[in-house]
């Protein structure tokens, strides 16, 4: 009997490690697919697969699982932006940090606006948020974020400020899981403009709180963010359509 408890807990102690190293290099996998987005949501047609080994957990998409709502000068409506989020679910019954953990991967801060040339368009970030309706996990989370920079162009004797916002937006493509992979696919450029602008506000909203895709999960710094543009200054928001597949090569 002594032999047999301790090879169950040699067994189980060997599991939780091998999550626990799972989970690690995951995190990494998690990054490179945030990146990825950035790299196929500006140019049609281009195509990225990057592939994953889990023996605890699985790659899930959330369709709509995030709003955003942007305003110009004062509370004159502008344009309204769904996409979904791309999670690494695993079990907490194999490995877990605790109720409510959180862990930022990248970018470091919690703003879903991010600005300069190299900001990120996708937030990636360890959560533990128990219990939720489509089951108990720790997770790995890319959710899509926005992106500004401006510019100042001088036109004879005046100036005119640009700001561009990139946004982008995750749809879901087919979900064979032939294979542990992750397809995204650049299907869709868009923008709309607006000059005359004096002021910026954008708002994140979470159409599936009621599911526990809510605020906390989420862990934005502001759930409202003001952007602090020159009086007439004209604003660019672009969005690039990439729709996520799970699994499609063997």
């Amino acid at each position: 009997m002594l032999l047999l408890v301790t090879v169950v807990f040699a067994n189980n102690f060997l599991n939780a490690r091998m999550a626990e190293n799972e989970f690690s290099a995951v995190k990494q996998f998690m990054q490179t697919v945030g990146l990825q987005i950035d790299d196929v949501a500006w140019t049609i047609g281009r195509t990225q697969t990057v592939s994953y080994s889990s023996k605890f957990g699985q790659v899930n998409f959330e369709s709509s699982a995030l709003n955003y709502t942007v305003y110009v000068n004062g509370t004159t409506y502008f344009a309204s932006y769904t996409t979904g989020i791309i999670l690494f679910n695993m079990p907490v019954s194999k490995y877990s940090l605790g109720n409510n953990y959180y862990e930022s991967l990248h970018p470091s801060n919690r703003s879903f606006l991010q600005a300069g040339t190299s900001a990120p368009v996708s937030r990636v970030y360890v959560m533990e948020k128990l219990p939720m309706n489509d089951g108990n996990f720790i997770r790995i989370v890319v959710a899509p974020i926005i992106r500004v920079m401006n510019s100042t162009i001088f036109t004879g004797q005046e100036s005119v400020n640009y700001f561009k916002f990139y946004l982008p937006i995750l749809s879901s493509g087919s979900h064979p899981r032939y294979s542990q992979s992750i397809t995204l696919r650049g299907s869709n450029v868009s923008v709309k403009s607006q000059s005359g602008v004096t002021s910026v506000k954008i708002e994140v909203s979470f159409p599936k709180e009621s599911i526990g895709f809510d605020s906390d999960f989420f862990n934005f710094e502001n759930q409202t963010v003001y952007v602090n543009v020159p009086s007439g200054s004209i604003i660019e928001f672009y969005t690039g359509e990439v729709i996520v597949s799970l699994g499609l090569h063997v």
